[in-house]
């Protein structure tokens, strides 16, 4: 369980004018950074999530958060391994991710870059037979 969430840094560069790129790859990261042990029911994780732009622009986002569970089996097969059980690392990435994309969706808006996020694409499609309404003639 996630018990605590805390952003330090947020850093958001456009690197080139707004409209000299039409074609941008999005591409979202997240890292655990370090993970230390607070008590044996708790760890504090901290992270780095980048959503990269190529050579548009970038948003970077820097923070932690406190992991409750088995902290004390977290932070050993960090030390050892340097990878986390799939199950916390699940929970701790889908945090981030939840997390930060809504930090970077405003950040985005404020230097001019598309939200880092798809959006929702609407088509429309005209039904076979039937006719598209429209004003009526008399």
């Amino acid at each position: 369980m996630i018990a605590g969430f805390e952003i330090r840094v947020i850093e958001a560069r456009r690197l080139v004018p707004v409209g000299s790129q039409k074609n941008i790859r999005i591409d979202h990261n997240s890292t655990v950074t370090t993970i230390s042990l607070k008590s044996p029911e708790e760890a504090k994780v901290d992270f780095r999530f980048t959503a990269s732009y190529g050579a548009v622009g970038i948003i970077n986002i820097e923070g932690s958060l406190i992991y409750r569970g088995d902290a004390a089996a977290l932070v050993k097969e960090w030390e050892e391994k340097r990878r986390m059980p799939d199950e916390a690392a699940q929970e701790i990435h889908s945090a981030i991710m939840g997390n930060c994309i809504t930090e970077a969706i405003i950040m985005a808006r404020e230097v001019r870059l598309p939200p880092p996020i798809p959006l929702p694409k609407v088509n429309i499609q005209k039904k076979p037979g039937k006719p598209v309404p429209g004003p009526e003639v008399m």
